[in-house]
């Protein structure tokens, strides 16, 4: 069973920036490739970006490609998304999930609680 804790999301002002984490409770995220995801309302979850097991390879959807970077930090055990030029149409619940194998396999689906990413002027 795997545990996480998203974090990091707020409300902003179109153009600005956040830096959302995911932290593993329990487990190494550094075992797994990890996906960030996002759930607008009224649509479905979403995987928007994946970082490979060892970090050398990363995924972007095409609406986040050049604004969003995905990270690791080994040494806090999480996985950061940096947002940057932020658009109304990011409005999401934001979440993690790590994968069975590499980013373009399956995942565990366990999920945590979100973190809430509000853009309005």
């Amino acid at each position: 069973q795997f545990e996480f804790v998203e974090s990091g999301g707020g409300l902003v002002q179109p153009g600005e920036s956040l830096r959302l984490s995911c932290a593993g409770s329990g487990f190494s995220l550094s075992y797994y490739a990890v996906g960030w995801f996002r759930q607008a309302p009224g649509k479905e979850r979403t995987r928007i970006s994946c970082i490979s097991r060892d970090g050398t390879g990363t995924y972007y959807r095409d609406p986040v490609k050049g604004r969003f970077t995905i990270s690791r930090d080994i040494a806090k055990n999480t996985v950061d998304l940096q947002m940057d030029s932020l658009k109304p149409e990011d409005t999401a619940v934001y979440y993690c999930a790590v994968y069975t194998g590499d980013c373009s396999g399956s995942i565990y689906d366990y999920w945590g609680q979100g973190t809430q990413v509000t853009v309005s002027s």
